[in-house]
């Protein structure tokens, strides 16, 4: 038995490389780690479809927190789902394009991961590259408030990392107890995403339903994240870990660092807590 029964780790910047793939070191760590009776979870911002591939990478079994923990999936099987209130999503869509930029619209609750779009600005050249990323799963639309005929999983705005702390700013007004505003920054690259969420959902707050599902504590749960929408995530883990590649004002915070993505250091993790290796 391991001192640890449940692994949450985040996708981008955590277990994927720089280059998008898992290191050797770390696929044969989280094998370790499946056969000593840890379960594993990806806690992510991505939708079903691009983290069902990461996860099929893996050689073993994982359940799946999507859209930051709008949506969980067990297998193949939703066993939760906490949309956006439809009303809010259109508040949300407005307030963005009163600021000039380009709303996404992440629909499915079963997990199709369909996105409705308008179009995006040639300039904004991060949701350009995300939506060409996503196809054939994006609908362009003539109207998004009309377009959405249930509630959404999310609205989601990405573009530069000063456009998108104004915007965050404004939708958190605006929208209010009405929803959440979670950012993901990626300082290197200048850049960074906002999800529009329905106010109780948080990678934290699905971690602790998975907890109460699996009969984990906390203390038997061990997370590693890398920005911003992981920090509660880290919070509700008896040990919640940060990559050393984290924004700079994450690594302010005190939470025990890691090496970086490039550095094998969910592998690292994997092998000193929960396998004990002497590494």
């Amino acid at each position: 038995m391991t001192a640890f029964r449940l692994l949450a780790l985040d996708i981008d910047g955590t277990l994927l490389r720089s280059d998008k793939t898992v290191s050797p070191r770390t696929l044969s760590a989280l094998a370790a780690a499946q056969r000593a009776g840890v379960r594993i979870v990806l806690v992510t911002g991505r939708r079903y479809p691009a983290a069902r591939r990461v996860a099929a990478q893996l050689g073993c079994r994982t359940d799946l927190v999507l859209h930051n923990g709008a949506l969980i999936i067990e297998g193949e099987d939703v066993v939760r789902c906490r949309p956006l209130d439809r009303e809010v999503a259109r508040r949300a869509v407005r307030v963005g394009r009163a600021a000039g930029a380009d709303p996404v619209v992440h629909c499915g609750r079963a997990g199709e991961g369909l996105l409705l779009v308008e179009g995006v600005a040639p300039s904004n050249t991060l949701l350009a590259y995300y939506l060409d990323r996503s196809h054939p799963d994006v609908r362009n639309v003539l109207d998004l408030e009309t377009a959405m005929e249930d509630d959404p999983l999310q609205v989601m705005y990405g573009g530069g990392m000063a456009e998108m702390a104004a915007l965050r700013e404004r939708l958190t007004s605006e929208l209010a107890a009405a929803a959440r505003v979670e950012r993901t920054i990626y300082p290197h690259l200048g850049v960074s995403l906002l999800d529009v969420l329905d106010p109780g959902v948080g990678k934290g707050e699905a971690l602790a339903f998975l907890q109460d599902r699996y009969q984990v504590t906390a203390a038997q749960t061990l997370a590693i994240g890398d920005n911003w929408n992981d920090h509660e995530m880290l919070a509700a883990a008896g040990l919640g870990l940060l990559m050393g590649n984290a924004d700079p004002e994450m690594l302010a915070l005190g939470l025990p660092v890691l090496p970086t993505n490039d550095e094998d250091g969910v592998a690292l993790a994997i092998e000193r807590h929960v396998l004990g290796a002497a590494t």
